[in-house]
């Protein structure tokens, strides 16, 4: 007899990711294949839909190979993905009439300085716990109706339809018999209303986006419908449906309130669990929705940095300091610290708190003294600074509320979080706990966790959860003088990246 299984597909920015976990959530095997994405011109950031669409399907299959040849059947999938890019198709075909406009495109950024103009920023921020910005999905769909007026036509009239990239992987993956999308990443689009739990006609009138065009919107835990049994030769049913990050809160069990959790990749990410509560944020961070089980809906409030691990990879691949990203810690370790250089990876903008896209990126602090090692620090301790903000915007923002929500303690996951250099750090800027999970696969287990509930077999997730393995964990070292003057020195820098 075949020991149950459950499949997540991870659709990230630069590569997905497809993982086969049993019932108590062991990963058994991963299958992992890259997407290239693409620069047209400066600012712009671009995907094929194909090659997305094929490299899920590629990954779900290798993942049902093993599951066989291991004597594993799989139960059902759960797809998680990187949120606000937009793709638009034909509603009867499913071909994509343009490239998939990732999150990170600022080419919207002008429609969105208009309407902050207009007065709509705070009309915007009340219905959906948004700032206006070109990192969400709605005005990245005006940008492309405005400039392609026969695709609105063309949507107006039934024939298109659109959605993120997890509504696009349902479409493809069901054969276009199910147009969904869960509340999460519904949130995520700059159309959904987050008090009504429904989409805004004010805000898709405002965009000029139909709302025909737009998928349904299910629980994050929920029927998704079964995959064209001529992709993989049976039934495999889609039971959850996530955005990345509120996957990887859920991945990393902070499923109570004040619980909070930071993902190191390309951009960082953090979000708190703050329950049935929507935070409204003086510090112009998230309330957006963490996920919907059962018709109950929990909130989060999310600050994101545009540049994380982005940085390492320029320091790779732009200046060529370093050969492989996991060379940078060992360039850094040979310094006891930065030697008073500071980097703002602004470079495209910085996000939370400040959300100027006109802002650039900044070395400072430069001697004759200074090398390669100092600067390699300085790019690992730039990643903690901007979390740090974050996490003193969230405690303000929580008080401010009267929620008895405070960050006492952060857990970490993504590809940057393997380094040391830059947990430790972090836990001394901030001067809180810093947990580490020895596995890395959070943003997925995450997945594999809802769509088990999703199916029925657990309402609970995973049966008998808990780290396999001790976490590495990182507590404060530094004097804290030392890390007030360190953090002074990071506004200062900040102050003279900002473009007013």
């Amino acid at each position: 007899m075949k020991k149950a299984a459950v499949i997540a597909l991870d659709s990230g920015t630069t590569s997905s990711r497809a993982l086969l976990c049993d019932l108590q959530g062991n990963i058994l095997h991963i299958s992992r294949r890259g997407i290239k994405q693409y620069y047209p011109e400066n600012g712009y950031v671009e995907e094929d839909p194909e090659e997305i669409f094929s490299a899920a399907v590629y990954c779900i299959r290798d993942v049902l190979a093993f599951a066989e040849a291991g004597g594993y059947e799989a139960v059902s999938l759960g797809i998680t993905n990187q949120r606000e890019t937009v793709i638009v198709w034909e509603r009867e075909t499913g071909k994509h009439v343009c490239p998939a406009i990732v999150w990170q495109c600022r080419r919207s950024a002008e429609i969105c300085e208009a309407l902050k103009k207009s007065g709509w920023e705070q009309r915007i921020y009340g219905k959906t716990g948004l700032v206006i910005d070109a990192y969400f999905s709605a005005s990245k769909l005006k940008w492309l109706f405005d400039r392609r007026p026969e695709l609105r036509r063309k949507a107006y009239e039934g024939s298109l339809i659109c959605g993120t990239v997890d509504s696009y992987l349902i479409w493809r993956l069901t054969g276009g018999k199910v147009h969904a999308t869960d509340t999460t990443n519904a949130s995520r689009t700059m159309l959904f209303n987050i008090h009504s739990m429904s989409y805004d006609t004010d805000l898709a009138e405002l965009f000029g986006i139909p709302l025909q065009m737009l998928p349904a919107v299910k629980n994050t835990a929920d029927d998704y419908g079964i995959c064209d049994i001529k992709l993989f030769e049976k039934n495999i049913c889609i039971r959850a449906a996530v955005g990345d990050q509120q996957s990887a809160l859920f991945g990393q069990s902070c499923k109570a309130e004040g619980s909070a959790k930071c993902t190191y990749g390309t951009g960082c990410f953090m979000l708190v669990n703050t329950g049935s509560s929507i935070v409204v944020s003086n510090n112009r961070l998230l309330s957006g929705i963490a996920w919907t089980i059962g018709g109950r809906t929990s909130y989060c409030l999310e600050g994101s940095v545009f540049t994380g691990g982005a940085a390492v990879q320029w320091l790779r691949d732009g200046l060529g300091i370093i050969k492989t990203s996991e060379e940078i810690n060992t360039v850094a370790s040979t310094v006891p610290d930065s030697g008073g250089v500071v980097f703002v990876p602004a470079f495209v903008g910085l996000s939370a708190p400040y959300w100027d896209s006109k802002a650039r990126g900044l070395v400072c602090g430069l001697t004759r003294a200074t090398t390669a090692a100092h600067i390699c620090r300085a790019v690992l301790e730039s990643i903690a600074f901007q979390v740090n903000d974050i996490i003193n915007c969230i405690n303000e923002d929580c008080e401010a509320n009267n929620l008895p929500v405070t960050v006492g303690e952060l857990k970490a996951d993504g590809g940057a979080a393997a380094s040391d250099i830059l947990m430790q750090f972090q836990a001394d800027i901030s001067d809180k706990k810093i947990i580490c999970p020895i596995e890395a696969e959070k943003t997925a287990l995450g997945a594999a966790e809802l769509a088990i509930i999703g199916t029925g077999i657990n309402e609970e997730g995973f049966m008998n959860p808990g780290e396999k393995t001790k976490p590495r964990e990182f507590l404060p070292h530094i004097k804290k003088d030392n890390a007030e003057k360190l953090r002074n020195e990071w506004k200062n820098a900040i102050k003279r990246t900002l473009s007013e």
